[in-house]
């Protein structure tokens, strides 16, 4: 039943998907070009090349092709993704005008409209006006009720519906194509630094201030890597933390591909270390490899587990996805048995898990995954998934801070969510 389900959404996906390119080449191709010339070939072959170089981004990585050709389709599969969302979006936005210009235009060149009599000629008086030659009489079937437009006229409508067409798509590709490099100079440059002050009730006067810099949705794969992990690196050092989060969904790929593009992490630098817990993209990576491979650059991986520091609990638990391996979040082995007269801070990448960590007794988690919907209007689908998207939200006795994420999953570009790292200032009120 469920591949069933799966297979029907899957169809009725791509069924969309086709309809919305149809239509997109018949406003952007069809009505803008004329029949034959090579810029309509041209627009027809993008039509077809792009969403295929989509599939086979989404594809690839999942059916093991070699990491090169991933890289090679990533990058035009990903933007075109990302453009053909606000392509279409400005289109839609585009229709209502493009039919009002089209509707001004029939009244100002009226489909039937024919030539106006010719002006009058003065004639010499010695001159004998020659006898008009007899009309010739019309077919029985051409005869209509209305007179044929002149070709001139017929001609100069199709020219201003065509230079309607050019104005109207031009403009909607532009800012279509605008928001998309913009937002992708926007993770491409790096993300930005966020401080947030939490106070916790438990949390004595001597850990007052501790800082720990969160870092969730890194997403290294084929279109982000080792410079994208170097500046990840480079910023988090700069704000000394005394502790460094990494929540989850580190990687899109494996060992053998992306170890390179991680090996910056081995720099981070805090006074009482690096820790790691998995986010549900590490399932689909193989998570058991990075587990070990993140040890191996120096960062602690929290796999349901507690560690005590001085003046509080760190806890970690496995994220959801890690259910089909059988190494889901176990909140008893990471919580259970705690002095709850001490604060805890719990490391978690889904936020939908803090009621489990609000029954478990938790003061503040730290989550990702929402990508504070990376592209708008996808906060608004985030939204329906997750009881906070970003940001910090109180649940009862708990806290839940959502970070937005330090890279990109799929095209690389934010809009209306840019990318961050958070310090998380604690608080303490004996301060």
């Amino acid at each position: 039943m469920t591949i069933l389900v799966f297979a029907l959404v899957a169809l009725a996906v791509c069924a969309l998907l086709v309809l919305v390119h149809r239509w997109l080449w018949i406003r952007l191709v069809r009505d803008t070009t004329a029949p034959g010339a090579r810029t309509r070939r041209i627009g027809t072959a993008l039509t077809i090349a792009l969403p295929l170089l989509s599939v086979a981004a989404l594809t690839t990585g999942r059916a093991g092709a070699p990491f090169w050709l991933q890289q090679t389709v990533a990058w035009p599969g990903y933007l075109w993704l990302a453009v053909l969302l606000y392509l279409t979006l400005t289109m839609l936005v585009a229709e209502p005008i493009r039919a009002l210009l089209l509707r001004r235009l029939a009244h100002r060149v009226p489909s039937g409209a024919v030539a106006g009599p010719p002006a009058p000629q003065t004639v010499p008086r010695s001159a004998a006006p020659a006898p008009a030659p007899a009309p010739a009489p019309a077919p029985l079937a051409a005869a209509t009720d209305e007179p044929a437009p002149e070709p001139a006229v017929v001609g100069l409508e199709l020219t201003r519906r065509r230079f309607v067409a050019r104005a109207v798509g031009g403009a909607a590709a532009a800012v279509a194509v605008g928001t998309v490099a913009t937002g992708t100079y926007g993770v491409l440059r790096g993300p930005s630094v966020r401080r947030v002050q939490v106070p916790l009730a438990k949390l004595p006067r001597a850990a007052h201030g501790f800082r720990i810099a969160v870092v969730s949705d890194v997403h290294l794969g084929p279109v982000l890597g080792r410079a994208h992990t170097q500046r990840i690196v480079d910023t988090v050092n700069r704000t000394q933390p005394d502790l460094i989060a990494i929540v989850g969904d580190l990687v899109d790929g494996s060992v053998p591909d992306l170890g390179p593009a991680a090996e910056p992490l081995r720099r981070l630098s805090a006074r009482h270390g690096s820790y790691f817990v998995t986010g549900n993209h590490e399932y689909f990576s193989g998570a058991q490899q990075w587990i070990d491979h993140v040890r191996e650059l120096g960062l602690t991986p929290l796999e349901n587990a507690r560690r005590a520091l001085p003046h509080f609990d760190l806890a970690g638990v496995n994220d959801i996805q890690g259910e089909t391996e059988g190494k889901g979040p176990d909140f008893q082995a990471a919580l259970g048995d705690r002095d709850r007269s001490r604060a805890a801070v719990l490391l978690a990448h889904q936020p939908v898990v803090i009621h489990d960590a609000v029954r478990h007794g938790v003061d503040l988690q730290l989550s990702g995954h929402t990508h504070g919907g990376q592209l708008w209007p996808g906060n608004y689908l985030a939204e329906l998934a997750n009881p906070t998207v970003a940001g910090l939200e109180r649940y009862g006795d708990t806290q839940l801070y959502v970070s937005r994420g330090a890279g990109a999953w799929g095209p690389p570009v934010r809009v209306g969510a840019p990318s961050d790292i958070t310090v998380v200032e604690l608080a303490s009120f004996q301060a």
